[in-house]
């Protein structure tokens, strides 16, 4: 039973926030008709720590517990006594710490974290459910406290200190709240390629050697590419080469590009970098988490790259208010493709290091059964997997069609259509275009998709 008191002040920060819901037309599904099946639930908004909700003061002993939880962190131990203090102090504001610690301790810590979870809210998790206390915060857009920018910070730069110019950043847009640390460390190598590694982090890949289709003869016909096709000049990138690097600095058609591959999100993603003014930005991983979608980076300035946006969210790059174009990205095998694209280009078998192979499923099924990072609610009106392109029109209205539904209506003759944006098969994957233009769109899992973009209408067959 969650504690009555509990609720009572995250209706109170909720009103200080403004979040008390939202007077905005439901969205229509593919028919023109308003989609009833859509939870009701506050927007994920970016939250600085100027907004009302997190300048509630903590109290004195609450504030020394979280100091004594932050020193313990020197000798390596939990405070389980601190932990204590914060449960019996009724501010579910608190969790927000509790639930980072949580990636950095055992079984034992975890437990004492989670009873703390349970002494503010009254709801019991699942020992070994770690993400348990971040889905429920996220789920009910619960604030974070003055200082907690701070906090996390002493905590996360003993992980990776590379990440202090992201956090010293006090006018970024980064909602510290959804960062999760997602297990490896920051790739700030200067060049990146398959041979170049680097210490547990996820190796960016950059101009990497290309063969054409016939030498391309080492993948599968049934196997998928990330097809992109820029002035006229198409290139595959192999799934199971994405999946290893995540992120891919290239060229081609005489343009320079960014592939950023977030597994978690089912979603390869692409941006031009050659027309940003004054910049010229190459994108690396950074290992950290939000929302579940990998947090990318510029390397040249430190600028926070919100991935499935293509915004900056800090550094120079979000001072010159830089939002990267994006370049729309299909899905197909590769059999399909090369039929397509006789002339298209594949990245070569060994990535540009000889006798280096990739394996053919680097990932194994990790992703079959739903998230594995905490995102909180689902929109329900699809499976959370469910993949589905989704097209940010030049208005703003953003579009989910469901992939295998859209492929079905094509592949039978029938038109996918909707709001003016049109869907074509391209290889055996999806294309979207706006008034003939292409629409830039990328495929995604559905809920990574329906959080970034909470009023997206969708299209059903």
């Amino acid at each position: 039973m969650i504690r009555p008191r509990y609720l009572a002040f995250l209706w109170v920060v909720a009103t200080l926030a403004g979040c008390n819901g939202s007077e905005d037309t439901p969205p229509l599904d593919g028919r023109g008709t308003e989609s009833s099946a859509r939870p009701e639930r506050p927007e994920q908004t970016e939250q600085t720590e100027r907004s009302p909700a997190n300048q509630v003061p903590l109290t004195r002993p609450v504030r020394e517990a979280l100091g004594r939880v932050i020193a313990g962190l020197d000798e390596r131990r939990l405070d389980v006594d601190a932990l204590g203090e914060l449960g019996g102090s009724e501010d579910p504001r608190v969790l927000w710490l509790v639930a980072d610690l949580l990636r950095l301790f055992g079984t034992e810590e975890r437990r004492a974290a989670q009873s703390v979870f349970t002494a503010i809210t009254g709801v019991a998790l699942d020992p070994d459910d770690w993400g348990g206390i971040r889905n429920h915060l996220i789920a009910g857009d619960t604030p974070a406290y003055p200082g907690y920018r701070e906090d996390k910070r002493n905590l996360f730069l003993r992980i990776d200190s590379r990440w202090k110019p992201f956090f010293d950043d006090e006018d970024s847009l980064i909602d510290w709240r959804m960062v999760d640390w997602g297990g490896v460390l920051m790739d700030d190598r200067t060049d990146g390629g398959p041979g170049r590694r680097c210490y547990r982090c996820i190796p960016a890949l950059d101009d990497p050697p290309v063969t054409d289709a016939t030498g391309g003869d080492w993948y599968p016909e049934d196997a998928l590419v990330f097809g992109v096709v820029i002035n006229g000049e198409a290139r595959a990138y192999p799934k199971n080469i994405m999946e290893v690097h995540e992120m891919v600095n290239d060229e081609l058609g005489g343009r320079r590009f960014a592939m950023p591959y977030c597994t978690l999100c089912g979603s390869a993603q692409a941006y031009f970098t050659d027309d940003v003014a004054g910049f010229r930005p190459l994108l690396r991983t950074s290992g950290l988490l939000s929302r579940s979608n990998k947090f990318s980076f510029d390397l040249y300035t430190m600028s926070a790259i919100d991935t499935f946006t293509g915004r900056a969210i800090s550094g120079p790059l979000l001072d010159a208010g830089v939002r990267l174009t994006p370049i729309a990205v299909v899905v197909s095998s590769w059999g399909a493709w090369k039929a397509d694209y006789p002339d298209t280009t594949i990245v070569a078998e060994d990535g540009g290091v000889p006798g280096w192979r990739y394996p053919e499923d680097p990932l194994g099924g990790r992703d079959d059964n739903g998230p594995i990072f905490p995102v909180g609610d689902v929109d329900p009106r699809l499976p959370v997997q469910e993949r589905v392109l989704g097209v940010v029109a030049p208005d703003g209205v953003t579009v989910a069609f469901p992939v295998a539904e859209a492929a079905l209506s094509l592949e039978a003759g029938e038109a996918v259509e909707y709001d003016g944006i049109s869907l074509t098969l391209d290889g055996d994957g999806l294309r979207a275009r706006i008034d003939q233009e292409d629409a830039g769109a990328h495929e995604s899992f559905w809920f990574a998709w329906s959080q970034f973009h909470p009023d997206t209408r969708l299209w059903r067959r």
